[in-house]
Formats: C-alpha cells, sequence, structure tokens
C-alpha cells in the first residue's frame, strides 16, 4: 500500500492500481464516492468529474472543454484534490469572495508555513482565498498587526496575558533599535499553536463560571509588575475580549469571536473610570489598543504569536508551552484570581535576533575592533598554530592546504596586530633560515564564571589557556535571586581588578558564564538548575549584560569544559571527543567534526538519563530516573554507607564527605574503594552509550569532584569498560584521560568559549541558531 501525504502532515493511503488526478492511486473507497457525488447535481458534481477525468490522464484545457468550465477552474480543484483530499472538494467555492476572511489565520498560515507552503498562492488554496486577498492581507500586516490605535510596527513580542471573567488582555511590546533581519523560521510550530487552542478552549469554559473581579485593579496590577520586569521596552495592551455590556462592547454571549472593546477615545483606552466595569487607564507609559472588529480574539493570539516567535528566537517553543500551561492551570482552579501571565525579561542590549557569538565576529569596542579577523582563512592559520604551538610559515602552508603567499600575507598581518609572534630562527640545511610563528598570550583575554550549587568561580585567562586571576566565592543561603546575581557581578568585577596590570585595555574581548543545564541560550534564561530551583526561568544573560556592557556568551557547564579542553588541550584534542563532567551532576560536552555540539536547543549531553536508560532504572511513571550516583557526592556518600564506610563526621552528601572517601579509596581502603568503583561504573553504563552511539575514541574526565585522589580509579574502571562493552570494540580503542583543565574547569571553559567563537574557523556558521543574512519579510514576501 502506498501513501500521499496531505500538507497537515496526515497521508491518504491508497489502494495500488487505482490512478488519482495526481497521476498516484485512489485511496479505497475514494473512487466510489467521487461517481456518487458525479451521477448528482450541484457543485461537488462537477468536482467530482474534473478529478474523475484528470485521474483518466486528461489534460486542464481538455477537461475545461469537455466540462464547460475555465481551465481556472480544473486547475483550482485539481490543486484542492491533491491537497486535501475528499475535504478539499468539500470545501467552500469561489475562492476569493469569501463573506468575510479572517486576516490573521491568513498571517499564521504564512509565516508557519514552510517552503513553498508560505507562499500566498499555497496559502490562498488552503485556505479557499484568491491570491490577491492573501497578498492584500500580507501588504496590511507588513507594517504591523491592525489595531486600534495601530501598533508600530512587526517587531512585536509577546510578553503577558491578563484574564478574568470581563475581559482578556494580550501584553505586548516593542523596543526601539529593533528591526533587524527575523530568524530563517519560527521554533514555534502547529503543534504547540494546537496545544494553545485547547488551553484557549478550556479558558473560555473557565470564564463563565467567574465571579466579576469588581474593577481593574488587577490589570493595573498587572501592568505595574509588567513595566518593572521589562523596563526597556514599550508596552501595549491589546483587548482582545471584553464581556457583553463592559466598556461599550456590543451585546452577545463571549465566543470564539469575542466582543472587541468599544470605542474609548484617540488614546485607545477604554472610557470607564478605575474601578468601574470598564479596563482602566493603568500606568501612562502602557498604551491601549483594540483587535479589529472582524478578527476572532484566539486568531489574533495565534498570529501573534507566530509573528513574535518568527522574528526573536528568544521567543521560543517553551516560551508558549509555558503560556498554554498557565492557561489550563487557570481553567483547572477554583473561581477566584484572575489569570496573569508575564514571561521572563527580554535581552534589551543586542540588536534583535543576533546571538552572542556574532555579536563577537562583528566590529565593536572593548577590543573586538582590534582583533576583528574578518577572514575565514585567518582563522585557519590562526588554528593551525594553536594547535602547533610553534610553526613555520611552511607548516602551515602544508597542514591547511593554503598556498604560501596566502600563507606569507595572513602571517604578516597577524604579527602587525600583535596576535602572532616569532620565535627564534631555525637554522636549515639549504636555503635562508626558517622563522616559526606561535600565539601571542597576551594578545587576547577573556573572563570565565562558573555558576555551581555550592561555589562561584570566576577565572581571567589569556589567549594561551594561562590563568592570569583566578577567585571563588561559596554561594549564599539565599532566596533572592537577585542577591545571587549581585554576588556573581562582585565577583566578575573583581576578578577583573585582580588581572588589571595583565589584560590590554584593547584585547579584552568577553565575559562566557558556565551554568548547569537545562538553558535557554537563545534567550540567556536558566530553566531548571539542579539544587538551584530559586533560579528557575531566570534571565541571567539578561541581567548581566546591565552590568556588563561587553560581549556575553553562556553555555551549559558541560559543553563550555569541552571547549576549553579543545582550547587549551591543543594538538592533545584535535580529534573529536566526549567530555564528562563531574560537578554537582554528571554531564557531557561533545566537541564533534571540528566544533563544540549543542544540539538544536543547546542542551546536548544530557548524561543522567544516559546513565538511567543504560542501567534499566526509571521512575515510577515510566520516566528514566534521576540517579544518585550521577551527583558524585551524594552518591558515593550512599555507596560508602552501603559498603559500611564511615564519613568520619563529615555531612554525607557534602564535598567534605566526598574527599573523605576518595581520600581512604586511594589509601586502599577496601570498603572506600568499592564505593568509588561502583560510582564509576554507573557513569561508565552511560558513557559505553555514548561511545556507541557517536563512535568516538575518545573521553575526557574533569570537573571539581574528578579530584587526584578519585583520579585513578575513575579512569581504569571507565576505561575498562568503554573498551570491553562496546558493539566495535573491535574496531576501536577508546583512550580515556585526564582533563587538562583542573578544577576551574567549567570557568576556564567558559572563557575559552569567548575564543571559540572568536577564533575557530567556520563555515556555514556556528551550531547555535543564526538569523538569515537576508532573504523575504515572512510578513510581506518583500526581499531585504
Amino acid at each position: 500500500m502506498t501513501e500521499r501525504t496531505r500538507p497537515d502532515g496526515t497521508a491518504h493511503p491508497a489502494a495500488p492500481g487505482e490512478p488519482s488526478a495526481t497521476g498516484r492511486p485512489f485511496p479505497p473507497g475514494t473512487r466510489g464516492t467521487l461517481r456518487q457525488w458525479a451521477r448528482q447535481d450541484g457543485p461537488l458534481a462537477l468536482r467530482a468529474r474534473i478529478v474523475l477525468l484528470a485521474a483518466e490522464g486528461l489534460r486542464d484545457a481538455d477537461i475545461a472543454r469537455r466540462l464547460g468550465v475555465s481551465r481556472q477552474t480544473v486547475g483550482t480543484w485539481r490543486h484542492r484534490w491533491a491537497d486535501r483530499g475528499l475535504e478539499g472538494l468539500r470545501g467552500r467555492g469561489r475562492p476569493g469572495r469569501p463573506a468575510t476572511v479572517d486576516d490573521a489565520e491568513v498571517i499564521t498560515r504564512a509565516l508557519l508555513g514552510t517552503g513553498s507552503r508560505s507562499a500566498s498562492r499555497a496559502v490562498a488554496r488552503e485556505l479557499g482565498l484568491s491570491h490577491a486577498t492573501v497578498a492584500t492581507v500580507r501588504r496590511r500586516w507588513a507594517d504591523g498587526p491592525p489595531a486600534e490605535p495601530p501598533l508600530p510596527g512587526p517587531d512585536v513580542w509577546v510578553l503577558g496575558l491578563h484574564a478574568d471573567a470581563e475581559r482578556t488582555v494580550l501584553l505586548t511590546g516593542t523596543r526601539p533599535g529593533t528591526g533587524g533581519a527575523p530568524p530563517p523560521a519560527s521554533s514555534v510550530g502547529t503543534d504547540v499553536l494546537t496545544e494553545l487552542d485547547r488551553a484557549c478552549d478550556a479558558l473560555t469554559a473557565a470564564r463563565d463560571r467567574q465571579p466579576p473581579s469588581g474593577g481593574g485593579g488587577a490589570l493595573a496590577g498587572f501592568l505595574a509588575r509588567a513595566q518593572r520586569r521589562h523596563p526597556h521596552v514599550t508596552l501595549h495592551a491589546v483587548t482582545l475580549w471584553t464581556a457583553p455590556g463592559d466598556a461599550g462592547a456590543p451585546a452577545g454571549p463571549p465566543g470564539d469571536t469575542g466582543a472587541p472593546a468599544g470605542p474609548a477615545g484617540d488614546t485607545g483606552a477604554p472610557a470607564g473610570p478605575a474601578g468601574g466595569t470598564g479596563t482602566p487607564a493603568g500606568p501612562p507609559e502602557v498604551t491601549h489598543h483594540r483587535i479589529p472588529a472582524a478578527t476572532p480574539w484566539r486568531s489574533y493570539l495565534r498570529a501573534l504569536v507566530a509573528l513574535d516567535s518568527t522574528r526573536h528566537p528568544e521567543s521560543s517553543r517553551r516560551v508558549y508551552l509555558d503560556l498554554a500551561g498557565a492557561l489550563g492551570r487557570y481553567a483547572q482552579e477554583p473561581p477566584g484570581e484572575p489569570l496573569q501571565w508575564l514571561r521572563e525579561s527580554i535581552a534589551s542590549h543586542a540588536p534583535s535576533g543576533e546571538e552572542p557569538e556574532a555579536a563577537l565576529r562583528r566590529a565593536t569596542a572593548g577590543g573586538a575592533n582590534h582583533i576583528d579577523l574578518g577572514s575565514f582563512n585567518e582563522c585557519v592559520v590562526i588554528e593551525a598554530v594553536r594547535l602547533a604551538g610553534t610553526i613555520t610559515r611552511g607548516e602551515i602552508a602544508h597542514r591547511t592546504g593554503l598556498t604560501q603567499q596566502s600563507v606569507s600575507r595572513i602571517s604578516r598581518s597577524l604579527l602587525a596586530r600583535g596576535i602572532l609572534v616569532e620565535d627564534a630562527q631555525l637554522r636549515a640545511t639549504s636555503g635562508k633560515p626558517r622563522t616559526p610563528v606561535r600565539l601571542r598570550g597576551d594578545a587576547a583575554h577573556a573572563v570565565g564564571i562558573h555558576i555551581d550549587p555550592e561555589v562561584f568561580t570566576a577565572v581571567v585567562i589569556d589567549l594561551d589557556g594561562a590563568l592570569v586571576a583566578v577567585r571563588s566565592q561559596p554561594v549564599r543561603p539565599t532566596a533572592d535571586p537577585e542577591v545571587l546575581v549581585k554576588q556573581v557581578v562582585q565577583l566578575g568585577g573583581e576578578v577583573l581588578a585582580d588581572a588589571r596590570g595583565a589584560v590590554r585595555e584593547d584585547g579584552f574581548l568577553g565575559i562566557g558564564v558556565a551554568v548547569p543545564g537545562p538553558v535557554d541560550i537563545a534567550s540567556g534564561t536558566v530553566l531548571d538548575p539542579p539544587l538551584m530551583s530559586v533560579w528557575t526561568d531566570l534571565p541571567l544573560l539578561y541581567l548581566l549584560k546591565d552590568h556588563f556592557q561587553c560581549p556575553l556568551i553562556m553555555e551549559k557547564d558541560a559543553a563550555a569544559a569541552a571547549a576549553g579542553e579543545r582550547w587549551i588541550g591543543r594538538d592533545r584534542r584535535s580529534r573529536d571527543f566526549g567530555y564528562l563532567y563531574l560537578g554537582t551532576g554528571v554531564g557531557s560536552g561533545l566537541y564533534l567534526n571540528g566544533d563544540l555540539y549543542r544540539g538544536i536547543s543547546a542542551n546536548a549531553g544530557e548524561f543522567g538519563q544516559l546513565c538511567a536508560v543504560a542501567l534499566g532504572r526509571t521512575a515510577p511513571g515510566g520516566r528514566p530516573e534521576i540517579l544518585p550516583e550521577c551527583n558524585p557526592p551524594v552518591g558515593l556518600s550512599r555507596l560508602a554507607a552501603r559498603h559500611g564506610r564511615a564519613l568520619d563526621g563529615e555531612r554525607p552528601g557534602s564535598p567534605g564527605a566526598y574527599r573523605v572517601v576518595t581520600e581512604a579509596a586511594a589509601a586502599g581502603d577496601p570498603a572506600a574503594g568499592a564505593a568509588v568503583r561502583d560510582l564509576a561504573r554507573a557513569i561508565g553504563q552511560g558513557a559505553v552509550g555514548l561511545v556507541d552511539l557517536l563512535d568516538i575514541d575518545l573521553l575526557v574526565l574533569g570537573g571539581p569532584f574528578f579530584t587526584d585522589a578519585a583520579a585513578p580509579l575513575y579512569l581504569s574502571q571507565i576505561e575498562e569498560m568503554v573498551n570491553a562493552f562496546p558493539t566495535a570494540r573491535r574496531l576501536r580503542h577508546v583512550d580515556v584521560v585526564a582533563s587538562v583543565l583542573g578544577p576551574e574547569a567549567a570557568a576556564v571553559g567558559a572563557a575559552s568559549t569567548i575564543f571559540h567563537a572568536t577564533f575557530t574557523p567556520r563555515l556555514g556558521g556556528s551550531s547555535l541558531r543564526r538569523p538569515a543574512a537576508s532573504g523575504a519579510d515572512p510578513v510581506s514576501g518583500r526581499f531585504s
């Protein structure tokens, strides 16, 4: 049985041997239905005859002459059949002349369609409209979502939602100086919009049983909180729906189309007084708008979600699934308080859509102008010099494939700019002496900050990876994330002050921040860090940008450690490898095909679940268990107790207890040694899966709990497992080695991500999502 696929992703199963209007087989039973329609009168008869004649191989012109219709009519219904099968033939006739047009639905389909499906003609066929109508709608929205009064432009963020028994208000925002090229595609798909539709259904049902709020004080408070959270954004409150009789709304049930807010003067603020039944004017910095009367409020919400997600990579699936979840929870809670959802703060210091790595490569203040490479070949030369340590120009040409002339020209430029320096000349048996070059360590510096549940660490390293300054502070016991952020800022300032004499003013490149995963790199948000619940959904990068006016990059701690290992390890790490980071949890960083591998959401390397799957340990609901063995201090304390090894008065699960057991194991204590080996075996099971999955032959172990005392046991146990258990063990030997980074692995790695982003040669962009340099505007279809 063959299949053909509809645009919505569903498939028409088809019986072999029955050709259709597309030249492919008919689905079972479909030919009989078409013949039944063809024998009747009415529009369905004509459509069925067109499809049946096309199935016989007739051309559009021949079908049009036989049936006495235009070729355009024949083409329209053949396209409808090809796209949607029988449902397409049942659709509305006379495309392009419906009684009403839902502009917002047109825009949503155009924005979220992929490839040719986003073209006006494809959208017109899908919605039963004319191409001219769709093009008109897209032009109308290209200047900004229609509203009364108009919103200032298409670069609109969705920031919050307020809903109670009287109204539903969507909070949007605009920022001055934005409006660059949008990302090439939206991360919000139809599945997210479907989830949002279900949540809106639940909201509509819940609104009917909510008691009146008794005034607009809740909305005014919501808008005031939004201003505090988004101080750099111009806020616009768009009233999606109001109850009948509220603020002049027309009578009628609060259905899907809603009742648009009534006229309220030129400012757009509803006319009711504060404390009345109307929507309050709110703080003066917030402007009020109404959606067009003919637009259903749910369609308008979908359109703004699609527009926001297409223009801003920070507006990810996570943000709108959070919104859908908030709507669903509100519908299930007892009647009472209104729904008030606010997203986390959005970054305000970089142009819209620009990622941190791009900021390092463009001309910026603070040193990037001086070391702006601007050439892929320059990065290739720097990479060759960095891996070799010292190298002659002839060897660079041999290793890179560049010509001698190109290498000489690039080398002269890098020497003149202070990135390379020459070493002593080497005597040659013939010809003139050769002069090797190496990187100049003090040509560039970067700061690395590691966020850990136990301790914050900050370092300054130079281009050679040498530590210039190191500072660390224990995490202050507080439930206030603002205090913790201030502590991070203070630590970064102190370590920069310590290195002030060594860092050239024009050679400071930026700050890398390593955090526990999972993270939302696009918006710089820490999501659910283990043992740091106070940081949940904290827009850390945005908050740090208020204090550090330089490029910043945020990475998961394990990924940062892998970047540092590659940079500092030089030729010892010049091949693919996996980095097992033993911190408060066990994570993995991956360096594959010459670049750091982050994955589609920059959360690759969740090693703990891999270990749980390998060990067959699941929670009651079927989810892989959160293993205590993948939290070394906690896991080792439990294993030591199981083997009868005391912790010498240290608190179970603490770094002190971990140190006691590992030092006893190193001294030959059999119970402590058995506990460490059990922990290493659990990690080794995950390492076997990693080796089998990626076919790599190098694993690096590091992190704060990969201590000198524990290292030999970890290395021997894991190396034995990854060479004895994998399927392709006869074809490769996997080296398991200690990291070159030391206990500050994540902090040094975080600083190395700055060098990695600046100097590593890449073609086709980095593994992070990049905005398109040019292309079609997703709303208007115009090219930039």
